[in-house]
């Protein structure tokens, strides 16, 4: 089982390719308008670029796509919603809200983290590159058809930062402020020593009506339909259950160059299941169409149902050459017990991975040692001399091992309690002052040990189960508790648990937004993705040099450096990765050979499309 693209902040997805693009000029040059964005400068397409390389610009318009959801941002949740207000805290954000909002620029999914003009026509950068000026597009409209103008995205960016949710906030720290100059020139001033990434992220963001929000509080949570300006709008919903959302036939963006051959389904709708067996269920009686397959065992056994045997539902495996995140069970460390990096350590020799993914996994997975999995920044054997020139200077403030080989989860017998490992495990445990008596574990004050996972979802509980049973052969009452939703995502947010599973971002370009996950200001914000409270100086000041590092090598190097001090943490047990997406589907759609390297996914939905054909096809074999 994998929460594979689970857990997505911003706009960092995709992996650090070697990669070579046509500079552009808005790098070095502070008086030219240029038509987008990157982190270094680098962009693939010109100015007078038609469309995105990887979409089919003669895709039809039409049809329905319907899924249940495999990603989430800031206050949504993969079971749930009760709120159509997806930006804040409150409530339970409706998943595909950001369909229904424009941004000034977007995404091209095959470059690492470039931006291409949406409601913003161009933008012209300063020398110093502390001020971005938009010029906006004048045809740009609210679904309401009243115009679209940079007070309205002043507006947004300002409220956002004040009101936004906990992450948003976070990522929007260097941004001073939003003007509007007039209705057509918006004016973003960044902090001098801005983070790197930060005008991508603000540049992604929703922009809100400013007329609309006159009346209504914005940080409220609210099954009021706000008034957008995307490809979408708010269709049928029941709250819990299901929610749709219609294309604009009439959208005013509809034949930009990043959107043409995109949002080709005239209605998108995501489904909610509080258990995923049912969910799988309700795939095979076709209450949905469209299904990532995140459990190596449903994938490897249940995939035989009739309509996959007469060709109704397809099955492909398509590559995923995305950096994976790092996903694990993370320790709280604002707890006592959970202070000393040798309990921490301990925990990690409990765990049987390859049991696991022979046993309960099907073999599907590799193991996870870093943050970085599956990119070129993963820290490999002794640091090269350019790691060793940034680490220096912590010698003596972290373990002596940064300076040597990478800490790598143990290898296992395979035999569920490798005798070795747990042995290691009770000595790590002794050595901080864990004792066991009469068979139990106690803490350093002669209370008991114990420990609880906390999970939203059911399908985790057998991976649980055999790391519960080593716990409990080293002294520890370990338990598993699976909450609803609504009471998972509040504990959570206020740190309230013991261990849960969480996936670290997967990021091209690793820059402002690993500030949520692994900085001291994130260790004490409530709602941060932070949840081993991770508080250390040394990590701060690396992430400040990821941060200013100016090239692509430059960035590699520090964060290698980076990865070998989170490591010595030990502040969580790793787990599995695959760099596949298995994928099921009725056999209604098409879509391009593969999704593009940097995508979310599989590209769908956005870049693929409903066959008439098929769909005729599929009907007829009722």
């Amino acid at each position: 089982m994998s929460l594979s693209r689970r857990h997505v902040l911003g706009l960092g997805v995709g992996a650090l390719g070697a990669m070579r693009f046509r500079p552009a000029t808005a790098a070095t040059d502070g008086n030219a308008e240029v038509h987008g964005i990157s982190v270094f400068g680098d962009l693939k397409y010109p100015a007078d670029f038609k469309h995105f390389d990887y979409v089919n610009i003669a895709a039809p318009k039409g049809g329905v796509f319907s899924f249940i959801p495999s990603q989430r941002a800031f206050n949504q949740s993969f079971l749930t919603f009760n709120s159509l207000n997806a930006y804040i805290l409150k409530g339970e954000g409706a998943q595909g809200m950001d369909m229904t909002f424009a941004t000034l620029m977007a995404r091209a999914n095959d470059e690492p983290d470039a931006m291409y003009g949406l409601v913003a026509k161009s933008v012209q950068i300063s020398a110093d590159k502390t001020s971005y000026r938009f010029t906006l597009r004048p045809e740009a409209r609210f679904h309401d058809g009243s115009k679209l103008t940079a007070h309205d995205a002043a507006f947004s960016l300002t409220t956002l930062k004040a009101k936004g949710h906990p992450l948003i906030l976070t990522q929007m720290r260097d941004m001073m402020k939003a003007e509007a100059v007039d209705d057509a020139t918006l004016v973003v001033t960044f902090a001098e020593k801005r983070a790197r990434d930060v005008p991508l992220f603000v540049v992604s963001l929703p922009i809100f009506s400013q007329a609309y929000y006159a009346t209504r509080p914005f940080d409220e949570s609210t099954l009021d339909t706000p008034l957008g300006s995307g490809p979408y709008k708010v269709g049928k919903f029941e709250v819990n259950r299901y929610i749709e959302f219609e294309r604009v036939k009439d959208w005013w963006a509809a034949d930009l160059p990043v959107n043409r051959g995109s949002y080709n389904f005239d209605i998108v709708r995501y489904e909610f299941y509080r258990d995923r067996d049912v969910a799988f269920e309700g795939f095979t009686a076709k209450n949905y169409l469209f299904r990532e397959e995140f459990t190596a065992r449903v994938w490897a056994t249940r995939y035989d149902f009739p309509a996959v045997k007469d060709g109704r539902v397809k099955l492909e495996t398509l590559p995923d050459d995305t950096p994976s995140g790092g996903q694990g069970w993370f320790m709280n460390t604002r707890r006592e017990q959970f202070r000393d990096p040798r309990v921490r350590e301990a925990l990690i020799q409990a765990f049987d991975f390859e049991w696991t993914n022979k046993s309960i996994m099907y073999g599907a997975y590799k193991r996870t040692v870093s943050p970085f999995q599956n990119s070129d920044m993963v820290a490999e054997g002794p640091p090269s001399p350019e790691e060793l020139k940034l680490l220096e200077p912590f010698r003596g403030k972290v373990p002596d091992e940064v300076f040597g080989m990478p800490f790598v989860p143990p290898v296992s017998d395979g035999s569920g309690q490798d005798r070795t490992l747990l042995r290691k495990a009770s000595q790590l445990l002794q050595d901080a002052g864990f004792v066991i008596k009469d068979g139990k574990r106690l803490l350093p004050n002669g209370e008991a040990f114990k420990i609880e996972f906390l999970s939203d979802d059911p399908t985790f509980q057998p991976h649980h189960g055999p790391f519960i049973k080593n716990l409990g052969t080293l002294g520890i009452d370990a338990t598993l508790r699976i909450v609803d939703p609504v009471q998972y995502r509040a504990r959570v947010e206020d740190f309230d648990f013991d261990i849960t599973v969480e996936r670290l971002p997967a990021l091209a370009t690793p820059g402002d937004a690993v500030r949520p996950f692994f900085s001291s200001q994130a260790a004490a914000t409530k709602g941060s993705y932070n949840l081993a409270g991770i508080s250390d100086p040394v990590i701060d000041a690396l992430i400040e040099k990821i941060l200013a590092a100016d090239n692509r090598a430059d960035l590699t190097i520090v964060c290698r450096a980076f990865d070998r001090v989170f490591r010595a943490g030990r502040y969580w047990v790793p787990q599995w990765y695959r760099a596949t997406h298995p994928i099921a589907y009725w056999d209604v759609f098409s879509h391009t050979e593969k999704p593009p390297r940097y995508a979310q996914g599989v590209g769908a939905p956005e870049n693929w499309w409903s066959d008439p054909t098929k769909v005729a096809k599929v009907e007829q074999a009722k």
